[in-house]
């Protein structure tokens, strides 16, 4: 067995008489590809949002490396090596690709901002340092040649690329991407696949995705959770999650949107 990088343990989160999640327990292992499927309103979201810190749960233990973290700030999360995407894309659409990259660094750089206003030659070492990584993640995910353009310019497949880019520059060892193919062609879903493969096999990334896209999901992750109704009702292969009976009516018995 690798080693366990994220371990939930009888995870529960209820909005009032709602039970999102309910008794989720599951040990994500150092440098595996990981999705998440399930029906719309099956806690899939709930789930990212508590192992990324973004919600407190209402039970359960949640530990990184062995340190308990139930109950901590994302920011907190975000120190112990976790990023994530979000559905709706969050990015700085005011600020240009480049700088939401640098943004990112910046999130979990030691550069002081003393030193930044006195030019401290570590300083801009540190920062020449730090813009010289932005352009080499930019130029693997074919963005390096928008670099000067507004995020708020890019096309939709673009500004979920580059959400990934900036989530990879807070130096992660978990990434959790929350529908990352979300509004991509066939194509440039392709490319996707190839790129999160690429970040992977360098950066012995753990990778934790929500995705519609049953391609996507069939082809990238070794280890597939199944979500319904807020509960954990398979786990297995793509091969076993394609051929399991559990899987196909948990889709054709309908969709609950909660």
């Amino acid at each position: 067995m690798n080693n366990v990088i994220m371990k939930a343990s009888h995870l529960r989160k209820y909005y009032g008489g709602v039970r999102a999640l309910d008794d989720f327990s599951y040990s994500i292992e150092e440098g595996k590809r990981i999705g998440l499927i399930g029906p719309n309103g099956a806690g899939k979201s709930t789930l990212f949002n508590l192992l990324s810190g973004a919600v407190k749960p209402t039970g359960g233990r949640i530990e990184i490396a062995g340190k308990d973290m139930t109950g901590r700030r994302p920011d907190q999360f975000s120190r112990h090596g976790v990023a994530r995407t979000f559905q709706n894309i969050r990015l700085f659409k005011g600020l240009t690709v480049f700088e939401n990259v640098l943004a990112g660094f910046h999130q979990k750089s030691d550069l002081s901002i003393w030193r930044g206003i006195f030019g401290s030659p570590s300083f801009r070492n540190r920062e020449q340092e730090l813009r010289e990584q932005a352009e080499r993640l930019l130029r693997s995910f074919g963005l390096i040649e928008k670099r000067d353009e507004l995020a708020v310019h890019l096309s939709y497949g673009d500004q979920r690329r580059l959400e990934i880019v900036r989530a990879m520059a807070t130096g992660p060892r978990i990434l959790f991407l929350d529908e990352p193919a979300a509004g991509m062609n066939a194509y440039e879903s392709r490319q996707l696949v190839e790129l999160i493969r690429q970040l992977w096999e360098e950066h012995r990334l753990t990778v934790v995705l929500i995705e519609h896209d049953m391609d996507v999901v069939m082809k990238l992750c070794e280890d597939i959770l199944v979500l319904d109704y807020g509960k954990l009702i398979f786990r297995g292969t793509p091969d076993e999650v394609r051929n399991s009976s559990i899987v196909r009516e948990a889709y054709l018995g309908g969709e609950a949107d909660a």
